[in-house]
């Protein structure tokens, strides 16, 4: 029994087949090849295009059928894992509006600000468990603000999942978890929330058909079945967003237990069973994928936007021809404390656990006879480390205190020196695992499917790679005090700068 699941990426789509017997990958694929572009039209936004998304995972699909380590035809279910918080338009004809205003995109924050002060803290923290803040909501607010003539052909609003569901399937459907991260879902009374569609003047015949997250939402049309060599009328029976999909992939359902992932954002992402809030939302919370009204598992979530594509901007920057693989290598050469230098990786977007600020990436410290390329590398991923401390220690102030944090063997984590920056900065042993969301958005269609009886069982047997353990915290815990003096210092600088201009 195989199963097909397909990861949404900024940076590209991953497809993988599962093998629902023995829990393992047949194969997988991306495409493209090199990281998609963001698009910014202006300082501060982020846009891609949710047709291109389509036919890169037409491709990616393709590409992974060309390896003839199974018949596609045996595939029996698919899961999608995708980029949270993106708002997709489309019209009565499922034809795309406009570009996708995706996870990154700072354009709507004053909106949702706004909406948190004339709906009330108190009731958007209790209901929403959120500020609307820089979400989906508030993102489509903008477009009904800015480009009326777009909001007036929408049919139906979509997360990055539901919209290539609807692609495969000719479905347009949601889920509770997709609404929770649009910041769209009353906790309190269990449905849309009427404060949000009512203050912000939105219809609720936007908002797709609600379907439970592990349950079908529709089936393969016959001419994408054709093109993708699948049997007309395999089920979507998992759709989630990548961070709750990667918690999912590395059995992190129960209360207490944490997950990390390191891709072009960072995420620490833990699971609790109360309705519970950050008074800053800083962090924010979402319905896990397992949430139920009976028996709530909410998804505890730090984000952190300037991670790998940090990481890629510095490889970019010495010379692209460098692999990451080698520049690792060097980096490792380095001490830790890179020599003095030190980064702020604050480089994309309106950071949600700054307060929705706009710092901007920083080195301090730079020695022109000193520091080098494998320098920069080291105190990016350094500065990326201190980063995850910082809301770390933000989640602590709210009840997560973390024994362990597993992760997938991917991205950063590939990486030893971010790694064990990682694992030294927060104190926090980490236990990797052979795994991705594409991987676990198979596993999620197979629960969905009903071909595992329950997520358990989609994970039995599975064991870590390997623990990676704190050595330095010493000499972390000195070097994240200096880090911090810095942040604190820029944060300074950005609120006296953004109080002379609005004078």
């Amino acid at each position: 029994m195989l199963l097909l699941g397909i990861d949404i990426g900024t940076s590209s789509i991953k497809v993988s087949v599962v093998d629902a017997g023995i829990g393992t990958s047949l194969a997988s694929a991306q495409f493209p090849e090199t990281e998609a572009d963001i698009l910014a039209p202006q300082p501060g936004w982020a846009e891609q295009s949710p047709d291109l998304w389509w036919e890169h995972t037409v491709q990616a699909i393709l590409k992974c059928n060309s390896t003839g380590a199974y018949n596609p035809k045996d595939i029996r279910a698919i899961g999608i894992a995708y980029q949270m918080h993106g708002l997709v338009l489309v019209d009565k004809e499922q034809a795309v509006l406009r570009n996708s205003i995706i996870w990154c995109d700072g354009r709507a924050v004053s909106i949702g600000e706004a909406a948190f002060d004339a709906i009330g803290e108190d009731r958007c923290l209790s209901h929403l468990l959120n500020s609307p803040g820089n979400f989906t909501a508030a993102k489509l607010a903008w477009v009904k603000e800015n480009e009326p003539q777009v909001y007036s052909r929408i049919d139906k609003i979509l997360l990055p999942g539901d919209f290539i569901a609807m692609r495969l399937t000719g479905e347009t459907t949601t889920t509770t978890s997709a609404l929770s991260e649009g910041i769209f879902w009353d906790f309190q009374e269990n449905a849309v929330s009427k404060d949000v569609m009512r203050y912000f003047g939105f219809d609720e015949s936007l908002i797709p058909s609600l379907q439970p997250l592990f349950a079908p939402h529709g089936g393969v049309k016959e001419d994408v079945a054709t093109r993708l060599s699948l049997t007309q009328g395999i089920p979507v029976t998992y759709k989630a967003g990548d961070q709750p999909n990667n918690a999912f992939s590395l059995n992190v359902l129960n209360p207490g237990e944490v997950a990390a992932t390191a891709g072009t954002s960072g995420v620490i992402y833990g699971v609790s069973d109360n309705l519970g809030y950050d008074l800053q939302s800083r962090i924010n919370s979402f319905a896990h994928v397992n949430y139920e009204v009976a028996q709530p598992r909410i998804g505890i979530l730090l984000c952190i936007n300037g991670t790998g594509i940090f990481n890629r901007w510095v490889r970019n920057m010495v010379g692209a021809q460098h692999s990451y693989e080698s520049l690792n290598t060097e980096a490792a050469r380095i001490a830790a404390g890179a020599d003095g230098l030190m980064a702020l990786p604050f480089g994309n977007g309106a950071e949600r656990m700054l307060n929705n600020r706009i710092v901007g990436a920083h080195f301090h410290h730079i020695d022109f006879n000193l520091h080098t390329a494998a320098h920069l590398v080291r105190a990016a991923q350094e500065g990326i480390a201190f980063s995850f401390r910082y809301g770390l220690d933000i989640m602590r102030e709210n009840g997560m205190e973390p024994g362990i944090i597993r992760a997938g063997r991917a991205n950063m984590f590939l990486s030893d020196v971010f790694t064990q920056s990682f694992v030294n900065a927060t104190g926090v042993p980490v236990e990797l695992y052979q795994t991705d969301g594409s991987v676990g958005a198979a596993l999620g269609a197979g629960v969905g499917a009903k071909i595992f009886g329950n997520p358990q069982e989609a994970f039995a047997g599975r064991k870590p790679l390997r623990l990676v353990e704190p050595s330095q915290t010493a000499t972390y815990d000195s070097l994240y005090g200096e880090w911090k003096a810095l942040l604190e210092a820029q944060l300074q600088k950005t609120t006296d700068l953004t109080q002379i201009v609005n004078r």
